[in-house]
């Protein structure tokens, strides 16, 4: 285990996970799942991942407060006072602003990696070595770090990273100036960006002091950070949550890539060796699936009747029902207890599709 007590790990494990619908509901969100089979949630795995390298004491996880069971259930040995529950869900931005006011308290000295729960991680060691080698880079510096990974494939599911030199530059690790980011662009613009030799994906992970991230979202967002005003004084006392609701209350839904990576001129991108992969869809768990049937198909149940379907992604919460399924080409069928989705595995079309659960009638099974 890393012996620095100056490093901090953040959890974000608050999001709802709705491209996951329908075995990523309200209730049981994706980040506590176990869709790749492993007996293991993403968050229990990713709470694992950072143990090795973080000391326990230093891993905090914010979720909201519907959530905060389901954390405590997945992580029993997590403190409470490591458990930072949202009152609402406000995207990444203020969640950050809520840690790192909390991490200033404790360690005005802390430099933290703030990482999504919901990731897959493959080469644990080359991970462990990434993270550490940045969170030694970025912590006697005043920067905003992120890591890039090497695009395999123009995927529109992907923010991306243009960096200075390209990725040429980046062959020996070497941390990099980010010039651009882009936001899920569409096929056409992530080939261009590809090609170009200048990109690299947006894992959504970040390495940062403390102290620089609050100077940046003071700068930037100084409509999220006036909120937390007092905070020396809330954060840690009997207040806490009192101080915590006002402040979300009047909060507005906003992500630290809107809100400060892609304004500020602190921005380094660190290059990962790592592989890994944001499962947020349906469609991107098929794309990491290597166990695929000649005709490129995967399923999950332990009993599946199958002619003349080639592309498709097949499986069920009761692995013991049989999964009859025909003529079917780059589709999706996801089977639990109370919903059953068929959709073209098109991403986009889902997302469209499934928003049809805010309408009356169907909120029961959202």
């Amino acid at each position: 285990m890393n012996a620095n007590t100056n490093f901090y790990c953040v959890i974000m494990a608050g999001g709802s996970g709705t491209r996951f619908w329908p075995m990523s509901r309200i209730s049981r969100p994706k980040q506590f799942l176990d869709v790749n089979d492993t007996g293991k949630s993403f968050i229990r795995h990713t709470y694992e991942r950072f143990s090795e390298i973080i000391p326990q004491e230093n891993i905090i996880v914010v979720t909201t407060d519907r959530l905060g069971k389901l954390v405590r259930e997945h992580l029993p040995e997590l403190s409470e006072e490591n458990l930072l529950l949202e009152p609402y869900g406000r995207d990444t931005a203020p969640c950050i602003a809520y840690a790192t006011y909390t991490l200033l308290k404790r360690n005005p000295q802390a430099t933290m990696v703030v990482t999504p729960a919901d990731h897959i991680i493959m080469d644990k060691d080359i991970f462990a070595e990434d993270i550490l080698a940045a969170l030694e880079y970025s912590s006697d510096k005043d920067v905003l770090t992120t890591l890039g990974m090497t695009p395999t494939r123009p995927d529109p599911n992907y923010g991306y990273i243009q960096v200075s030199g390209g990725r040429c530059k980046c062959e020996d690790r070497q941390v990099v100036k980010v010039k651009t980011f882009t936001e899920k662009p569409d096929v056409e613009l992530a080939k261009v960006f590809i090609d170009s030799g200048e990109f690299f994906w947006n894992a959504g992970i970040f390495v940062w002091r403390a102290e620089s991230i609050r100077n940046e979202m003071e700068r930037y967002l100084p409509e999220v950070t006036r909120l937390f005003a007092g905070w020396e004084n809330a954060l840690g006392s009997p207040v806490e949550d009192m101080f915590i609701e006002k402040a979300y209350s009047d909060c507005m839904k906003i992500s630290i890539d809107y809100g400060v990576m892609e304004k500020t001129a602190k921005a380094w991108m660190y290059p990962a060796h790592f592989r890994w992969a944001d499962v947020g869809t349906w469609e991107s768990l098929y794309n990491i699936v290597r166990k695929k049937d000649p005709e490129g198909n995967v399923f999950n149940s332990n009993h599946i009747l199958s002619k003349d379907n080639r592309g498709t992604l097949v499986m069920s919460e009761n692995k013991e029902k049989l999964m009859a399924v025909t003529g079917l080409e780059d589709f999706i069928v996801i089977d639990t207890e109370k919903a059953l989705l068929i959709c073209p595995k098109s991403d986009r079309r889902v997302k469209d599709f499934i928003s049809g659960l805010a309408m009356p009638g169907f909120e029961q099974f959202k």
